[in-house]
C-alpha cells in the first residue's frame, strides 16, 4: 500500500506544528504503522524532538533536496520505536531555497526524491517551516493531504485563507490530488470561553474536517522535546499522549476509508 503523505502546515508559528508531527509519528508507530517523519524545517526541532542528533555531518533533507541523494542514505531508524524512522533536517535547509530557485523542477524535488520510498510506509509526515516559501510549496506538492494545527487563541484563524489559497495554486498547478486532511486543534483548555469559541469558528468553517479529539494544555507535553523524547516515551499516562493516540486512531481510520485519498476544493 501507497503511503499517506501529509502536510503538516501552517504558516504561523508556535501553534503546534513540530509537536503534532512528533507526536503523531510516534503515536502511529506505536500502533505498529510503519511511519517516516521528514523533518522540513531548518530549525530541526522535528529532528531534536525523537532523539535523532543534530550532528555537524549528518547528513539531512538538505542533502536530498539539493544534492539529490537517496533518501534511503539519508532515513534513520528510531533507536525506541521499531516502526518509525526520521528523514532528518538541519540548518543547510536555510539556502535550499536560494539554491533552487533557478531550478527547473525546484518545486518538485521532495516529491520525486519519495516517490522511492513511498511504498515503503504506511505514513509519512512532514513537518514544514512556518513560511509559504519554496521548502513548504515542495511539501505541498508532494502531500496528498494537509493536516493543520490550529492554535485556540485570539487570531487563530487569521492567515488560514492564505494558506488554503496556497494549497489551491498547488492543486491548480503541481497536485491536483492534495487535500484538506483535516485541522486539528492545539493548546485547547475547555475552562476558556476563547478557546471553545475558536473551536466553534473552526468546525463552522472547516465542518467534519476538524478532528474530534483537541490537544490539550498540558505541562509534560511541553516538557518531553528537552528530553529528545515523543510524549508517549516521556509520559504515556499524561493527557497529551492520550490525546496524540485518538488523533492517530482517528487518521487511520480516515486512511482506511480512504486509502487512496481524493483531492478537492480544500475549504
Amino acid at each position: 500500500m501507497t503511503a499517506r503523505v501529509i502536510a503538516i502546515a501552517n504558516q504561523k508559528g508556535g501553534v503546534g506544528k513540530t509537536t503534532t508531527a512528533v507526536n503523531l509519528a510516534a503515536s502511529l508507530a506505536i500502533s505498529e504503522r510503519k511511519t517516516l517523519l521528514v523533518d522540513a524545517d531548518p530549525q530541526a526541532n522535528a529532528t531534536s524532538g525523537v532523539g535523532v542528533g543534530k550532528e555537524v555531518d549528518r547528513p539531512s533533507l538538505y542533502d536530498v533536496l539539493v544534492d539529490g541523494r537517496d533518501p534511503r542514505e539519508v532515513i534513520v531508524p528510531d533507536r525506541e520505536l521499531p516502526y518509525l524512522w526520521t528523514l532528518p533536517s538541519s540548518q543547510d535547509l536555510v539556502g535550499a531555497e536560494i539554491e533552487l530557485v533557478n531550478a527547473a523542477d525546484r518545486e518538485t524535488r521532495l516529491c520525486e526524491a519519495l516517490r522511492g520510498v513511498v511504498e515503503e510506509y504506511e505514513f509519512i509526515l512532514i513537518d514544514c517551516p512556518p513560511s509559504l516559501g519554496l521548502t513548504t510549496l515542495n511539501v505541498l506538492t508532494a502531500a496528498k493531504g494537509v493536516l493543520i494545527p490550529i492554535q485556540c487563541e485570539y487570531y487563530a484563524l487569521e492567515g488560514i485563507s492564505q494558506l488554503l489559497n496556497t494549497v489551491r495554486l498547488v492543486q491548480q498547478n503541481f497536485n491536483p490530488d492534495l487535500a484538506i486532511e483535516g485541522v486539528l486543534l492545539t493548546m485547547y483548555d475547555a475552562r476558556l470561553n476563547l478557546c471553545r469559541q475558536v473551536a466553534q469558528e473552526a468546525k463552522e468553517y472547516f465542518g467534519a474536517k476538524v478532528f474530534r479529539t483537541v490537544i490539550p494544555r498540558n505541562v509534560r507535553l511541553a516538557e518531553a522535546p528537552s528530553f529528545g523524547k515523543p510524549i508517549l516515551l516521556y509520559d504515556v499516562q499524561s493527557v497529551g499522549a492520550k490525546s496524540y493516540l485518538s488523533v492517530a486512531q482517528e487518521l487511520v481510520r480516515r486512511r482506511e476509508s480512504d486509502p487512496v485519498g481524493v483531492g478537492g476544493d480544500p475549504s
